[in-house]
């Protein structure tokens, strides 16, 4: 079947006569009552995960006012996206003094993440960078 023909076939335009497709060892039912097995080499779980609290906050203050709130969410364990881009350049900064000092004072983290937006991270949070290591060192996406 040309390649045309096989893409007028993919569109519906014309009928797909191409046998090649179908497999003729295909069968509809189980036979002899067989029912689906599980690959060997999946593992079943024996008991559920452990229910986890996994939140992340966003949060986009319009004042610092707002900041209280990004407080209570980041003393609670939670990571905290602050996105400071609708606020003026003034109270911008001090809301990022603020959670400078936030960070300090709980030992998290703070990562910029793009212009005036900024990831808070408490201690026992673990950034992953989402590069895989060996492209960064084999040079593969060194542009320089």
């Amino acid at each position: 079947m040309g390649s045309v023909r096989k893409a007028s076939a993919w569109l519906g335009l014309v009928e797909d006569n191409d046998e090649r497709y179908y497999d003729d060892d295909y069968s509809e039912g189980a036979e002899n009552g067989d029912s689906w097995t599980t690959d060997p080499r999946v593992r079943i779980a024996a008991e559920p995960v452990p229910d986890q609290e996994r939140r992340i906050a966003t949060v986009s203050p319009e004042s610092f006012r707002d900041a209280r709130g990004i407080g209570e969410l980041f003393r609670e364990g939670v990571p905290v996206i602050l996105n400071l881009t609708a606020m003026e350049p003034a109270d911008a900064k001090r809301v990022v003094d603020f959670a400078a000092g936030l960070i300090f004072g709980l030992r998290g983290s703070i990562e910029r993440i793009a212009t005036r937006v900024f990831l808070l991270t408490p201690a026992d949070t673990e950034i992953v960078n989402g590069e895989p290591q060996s492209h960064t060192r084999d040079g593969f996406f060194n542009q320089s």
